[in-house]
């Protein structure tokens, strides 16, 4: 059975900011957050539109996860929202689905990333994605202390 899991995150940096830094992902985060990310590559597409499909690497030690793919499903430029599914990885051990969707929007001075994900556990004994609640909330922060350093 599918559950749904949500997180809300307020930033210090503009909506326009955050969701510029979040399209150009494959680049920004691994420099941006090199403690999370060992690297990101395009395995097809651009990385930034429907269709792209990107494979995540992540350091040793971080988690029993050491890579994931994921293809991007849908982007809302006017509305700053991405979609995306993993379709491989050792995640897929755990969960037989898992789809993330990331919308950002203005919030003061500054903004609020709104991230969820629909998952369906592989067995019972698979624990609730709280982990990778902790990591996107961190990647927000992160991402958000390195856009107001670049300033």
């Amino acid at each position: 059975m599918a559950s749904v899991l949500e997180v809300e995150v307020d930033l210090k940096s503009s909506a326009e900011k955050i969701w510029e830094g979040i399209k150009n992902s494959a680049t920004l985060f691994p420099k941006a957050m090199p403690q999370q990310y060992e690297s990101i590559e395009v395995l097809e597409g651009d990385g930034q539109s429907a269709g792209s499909v990107r494979l995540i690497k992540f350091p040793s030690g971080l988690s029993e996860i050491s890579s994931t793919k994921e293809k991007i499903e849908k982007v809302d430029e006017a509305n700053k929202n991405v979609e995306y599914t993993v379709i491989d990885g050792e995640m897929l051990k755990y969960y037989k689905s898992f789809k993330g969707k990331t919308v950002v929007s203005s919030k003061g001075d500054g903004s609020v990333v709104k991230w969820s994900c629909n998952y369906d556990k592989a067995s019972e004994d698979v624990p609730n994605p709280d982990l990778i609640k902790e990591f996107a909330i961190k990647n927000f922060q992160e991402l958000d202390a390195y856009l107001l350093k670049a300033n």
